[in-house]
């Protein structure tokens, strides 16, 4: 699996003001290592006459440890701590997105053009023929990322407003990644009506709709009742997009064990967002026997209409081939609890409910934790591939045609791909869309909408 360099560690840039002589950064160095911390990035960004200024990246596992690094720098004769920076913040600062114009407004000739008096004729050619706001807006290339903030990250329910840095990183992620224009939406309500009515208000003026972080089970209602309403793709990503890259890792997963997904009893523990979305997947996909285990007797109802079988931990434990946690409690699966020769994915971030070296001394086959099953690997393509499509669903068809391309790009012994594989999220959105088509779902491409 790929794991991101220093993600469960505390990261921060020490600026200091190291004596221009030989030996003196080696110095730096050292103390730093003697101290228990990990050097990431080093940057000059300035010179002096005697000194030179240097930002260097710093992993530790503490504000404590932290405390020691600098104590220890402190000490250096020549060294000088000029500045401590958070790396995040400053990422953050200002937001990490804007709108920018895609026609350079140089004369006033264009803005005659760009707006008035020459946009009343693409205003007049949409009032006729709606479709063409396909073609002659940004409507068919933007994606509205909803959220109330009810279930961020691992962070839990911190309010709309809080979330924004979430939906700001989906944004960038769509744009980088597939070339989609994201735009944050914050609805500062829990009230399920309020929140309907609101994005099928806004709808026109988006090619879809990405529900994000909104808690179970008023996620599921707002899904299917925004879907059923709007004739643009509605998916919540907590489940789907999760779904696509869990369907994904199992493909992997079975073949370096020599399983069969459909074949093998799943155990899902954990039936909030994620867990619920999974296990319709896994059933869509075709799994025979599922498993769920959750302490809401309301959400093992919802599982058992799905088709699953509602059993208790130690049920999934004991008669489960592949067991798959979502439930947010580290630790919660138990050394003795695994049978020999399980598939065991635990994904609740940023501690699992059994890290994979113990479940694989445990007897387990195959075992992996949530650091490499990311969201970010499905959605840019999923939408890309819907959007390209003029795709009025997003179904179970286009999902899984996603998981079957992402378990493919994975390299030998990975589970799944790189995020940053370009290529990747390209194919990923070619299988959707081709899926879209054979579903019966998209509609005309832009082109031929003048021709109609």
């Amino acid at each position: 699996m790929q794991i991101e360099k220093g993600i469960d560690k505390l990261v921060k840039t020490v600026r200091v003001m190291i004596l221009d002589k030989p030996g003196f950064f080696g110095k730096v160095a050292t103390a730093i290592g003697a101290a228990g911390g990990n050097i990431g990035d080093i940057k000059l960004v300035g010179y002096g006459l005697e000194y030179n200024t240097r930002d260097i990246t710093i992993f530790v596992d503490s504000d404590a440890q932290l405390q020691g690094v600098l104590e220890e720098l402190g000490k250096v004769e020549g060294v000088i701590i000029s500045d401590i920076i958070d790396p995040v913040l400053e990422m953050h600062r200002g937001g990490k997105i804007s709108v920018k114009s895609r026609i350079a407004i140089d004369s006033i000739s264009t803005i005659r053009k760009v707006y008035t008096p020459g946009v009343a004729k693409v205003c007049q050619l949409i009032q006729r023929k709606p479709e063409l706001a396909y073609l002659y807006t940004a409507i068919s290339n933007t994606v509205a990322i909803v959220t109330n903030g009810t279930a961020i990250l691992g962070l839990g329910d911190i309010g709309a407003v809080a979330g924004m840095p979430v939906m700001e990183g989906k944004a960038a992620l769509f744009d980088a990644l597939v070339g989609i224009n994201g735009v944050p939406v914050l609805i500062q309500s829990k009230d399920v009506e309020e929140i309907v009515r609101t994005v099928a208000s806004i709808a026109p003026t988006f090619g879809a709709i990405k529900l994000e972080d909104i808690k179970a089970p008023e996620c599921f209602e707002i899904e299917d009742r925004l879907d059923s309403m709007l004739d643009i793709p509605v998916m919540h990503d907590d489940q789907h997009g999760t779904a696509v890259v869990v369907l994904a890792s199992l493909l992997n997963a079975s073949k370096y064990v020599g399983m069969q997904v459909k074949n093998d009893t799943v155990g899902m523990v954990g039936l909030g967002a994620a867990g619920m979305g999974i296990s319709k997947l896994l059933m869509a996909f075709g799994v025979r026997k599922m498993l769920g285990a959750d302490i809401n007797t309301g959400a093992l109802e919802i599982f058992s209409k799905e088709g699953g079988k509602p059993v208790t931990l130690p049920e999934i434990m004991a008669s489960s081939d592949i067991v798959i946690c979502t439930t947010g409690v580290p630790g919660l699966i138990k050394k003795e609890m695994i049978r020999k020769g399980q598939v065991i994915l635990a994904l609740s971030n940023p501690r699992p409910e059994i890290s994979p070296d113990e479940a694989r001394a445990a007897g387990a086959s195959f075992a992996a934790d949530g650091r490499g099953v990311n969201n970010a690997l499905a959605f840019p393509g999923v939408f890309r591939g819907a959007l390209n499509a003029r795709a009025r669903k997003i179904n179970n068809r286009m999902k899984i045609a996603a998981a079957k391309v992402i378990s493919s790009c994975a390299s030998a012994g990975e589970l799944v791909p790189s995020i940053l594989d370009r290529e990747m999220h390209a194919k990923v959105a070619e299988a959707v869309e081709r899926a879209a088509f054979e579903a019966g779902v998209a509609r005309p491409r832009t082109e031929e909408i003048e021709e109609t």
